[in-house]
């Protein structure tokens, strides 16, 4: 169930590869912050699948068992949506789907890799990378109630 209180956001899978290829990084901090339940993660079922089929590819055969257990410790806690808004904002039209995500979750922010794919804002949505959500947290980030 859903927690208006926690801060909502929507992971990038390139979050998720960087994760699992350093369990020790900035992306690992924010994916362990979503298993700590301070951070509520949201998916579609699209977005779901762009991580299973991205973390099946041969060019991430060294992290697989290790993405593998992040997909299982994700299932249990992610909350799920449906977009209801189809996005052409991104530069790259599979972001798009990240995209639709954050607006059906209304998710405060898109945790990114590459935030040139993105535009800045989107909605009440805010991409940042792993380092920039961390420091916005440690500054005490509070939550802008959204509107229904």
């Amino acid at each position: 169930m859903a927690n208006s209180d926690l801060v909502r956001v929507v992971l990038d899978t390139n979050v998720l590869i960087s994760a699992a290829l350093k369990p020790a990084g900035l992306e690992a901090a924010v994916v362990n912050l979503v298993f700590a339940g301070v951070l509520e993660a949201w998916v579609t079922a699209e977005v779901w699948a762009e991580y299973e089929e991205v973390l099946r590819r041969p060019r991430f055969e060294k992290v697989r068992e290790a993405s593998r257990e992040i997909l299982m410790a994700l299932d249990s806690r992610v909350q799920r949506t449906t977009a209801v808004t189809a996005s052409t904002a991104a530069f790259d039209e599979d972001d798009n789907r990240f995209l639709e995500c954050a607006g059906a979750a209304r998710a405060n922010f898109l945790v990114t890799g590459n935030l040139r794919h993105y535009p800045a804002e989107c909605g009440v949505t805010r991409m940042v990378n792993a380092r920039g959500l961390l420091e916005i947290l440690e500054r005490g980030f509070t939550l802008r109630q959204p509107t229904p």
